[in-house]
C-alpha cells in the first residue's frame, strides 16, 4: 500500500492552523519542525510524522470548519500577527477558536471580510482567475465625471505594481460616490486607481463578497447560513477544495 505524502503547507492549512501562504512564511522563518527537524520549503510529511509550530504540536483532529462574515471597522488591521499589530482583527474579535481572515481589507477601509479556520479554501476565493466578485461603495473628494467612470471600468495601469487592472463594473451613485465590482484583489487597488485619476478616496466600504452580503452592524460577525453555503459551493465548484456548512450565529 502506497504511503500518502502531503506537503507541510497543505497539512497546516487543512488542519486549520493557517493558510498555505502563511504556512510558507512560517516554514521560511524556521518556526516549523517535522520530527524535531526544521524542513525545507515543499517538504512532504507522512502519517505518523510529528509537526510543531513554535514548539506547539499540530494535530489533525479537526471535524468541521468554521466560516464567519465580519463587518470590519476602520482602524482594524487584517493580520494574524498579534505581536506586531495592536489593532489586529484577531484580538478585536477575540474568537475562542483559531481563525484567520480570507484576504485583506486595508486599515482605513471598512466592511465585509470573511474569516475561517479552513486554510485550503483561501486560494479558491481569492484567486483572480476564478472571477469571484467583490463589491465596494466608495466616496471620493471631488465630483465624479463620466470620464472617471469610463476609465475606472476600462482598466488602469498601476506602474508601482507593474499591473493593469482588469475591466470591472463601475456605477455612479451620487456626485461623490460610486459602486465598483472587482474580480481581482491587488494591494490598495481602488485607492491606487483613484489616485491615478487624481481622485482621493474619503471612505471605502466593502458590501459584498461573491454571494455573501454585508447585513450586520459594524464591529459584529455571524456564521454563514446553510443557504449562503449552498450558493457559495456552486460559485467555487471549479476549485479544488470542498466547502462545508455550519449553522449561523451572530455576536452581540
Amino acid at each position: 500500500m502506497e504511503v500518502q505524502l502531503k506537503r507541510i503547507n497543505k497539512f497546516l492549512s487543512e488542519v486549520g492552523y493557517c493558510s498555505r501562504r502563511e504556512a510558507d512564511k512560517l516554514i521560511e522563518a524556521g518556526r516549523v519542525t517535522i520530527n524535531g527537524v526544521i524542513p525545507e520549503m515543499g517538504t512532504k510529511i507522512a502519517p505518523g510524522d510529528i509537526v510543531h509550530v513554535d514548539g506547539e504540536e499540530i494535530k489533525n483532529n479537526k471535524k468541521s470548519f468554521l466560516y464567519l462574515a465580519f463587518n470590519k471597522p476602520v482602524g482594524i488591521v487584517c493580520t494574524t500577527d498579534t505581536s506586531v499589530e495592536k489593532n489586529n482583527i484577531i484580538d478585536f474579535l477575540n474568537y475562542p477558536k483559531r481563525i484567520f481572515p480570507i484576504g485583506r481589507l486595508d486599515k482605513p477601509s471598512e466592511g465585509l471580510i470573511l474569516l475561517t479556520d479552513d486554510g485550503d479554501i483561501v486560494n479558491k476565493i481569492l484567486r483572480a482567475s476564478n472571477n469571484h466578485e467583490k463589491e465596494y461603495i466608495v466616496t471620493v473628494d471631488k465630483p465624479i465625471s463620466q470620464t472617471f467612470i469610463e476609465r475606472m471600468s476600462g482598466g488602469i495601469s498601476l506602474a508601482e505594481l507593474n499591473r493593469v487592472t482588469k475591466k470591472c463594473q463601475v456605477e455612479k451613485l451620487s456626485t461623490y460616490q460610486f459602486r465598483i465590482i472587482l474580480t481581482q484583489g491587488l494591494n490598495r487597488q481602488i485607492r491606487r486607481m483613484c489616485e491615478y485619476l487624481n481622485y482621493e478616496v474619503q471612505t471605502l466600504k466593502r458590501v459584498r463578497i461573491m454571494n455573501i452580503k454585508m447585513d450586520i452592524p459594524i464591529g459584529e460577525y455571524r456564521e454563514l447560513t446553510k443557504e449562503e453555503f449552498s450558493e457559495l459551493n456552486e460559485l467555487i465548484s471549479n476549485s479544488t477544495k470542498e466547502y462545508q456548512a455550519s449553522t449561523s450565529r451572530r455576536k452581540k
